[in-house]
């Protein structure tokens, strides 16, 4: 089964709800729950960049061919704005989609629309030999 078609566990264990709009980009809304807070009382920096990474990761993989995996070569987010209780919603783009390496971009917003966070990832198809067993 090609990753396409797989379920993702991952993002139902955090409580991502996965929402694929007609350009197969991935939105993803998420409310956070208090086993998702730093001792500060905060959103912890790893769930919302995790949020972040799973829009960009699941916009892309629904791009390549069915014989192909890919893989992140860079990760970069900026914390734009702290959250104690608010549902998310990340917006992924593709920047740059290229054979090889595609650009992705992902803008995070709280409820009241506005920005939280922004995220950029780059990837890299993988092909043959390379794609085996991801």
């Amino acid at each position: 089964m090609h990753i396409k078609h797989r379920r993702f566990p991952w993002a139902e264990f955090l409580g991502f709800e996965l929402n694929f709009n007609e350009r197969e980009e991935c939105e993803i809304t998420f409310r956070p729950k208090p086993e998702h807070f730093n001792p500060m009382g905060t959103l912890h920096g790893g769930v919302f960049c995790d949020l972040a990474d799973a829009a960009m990761g699941l916009t892309w993989v629904r791009l390549i061919g069915e014989d192909e995996s890919f893989t992140t070569l860079e990760l970069k987010i900026n914390y734009l704005k702290p959250i104690w209780n608010s549902t998310l919603r990340a917006v992924p783009h593709i920047v740059k989609g290229g054979r090889t390496i595609g650009l992705l971009s992902c803008d995070v917003f709280d409820e009241t629309g506005s920005l939280v966070a922004y995220a950029t990832s780059t990837v890299m198809n993988l092909r043959g030999e390379k794609a085996q067993g991801r």
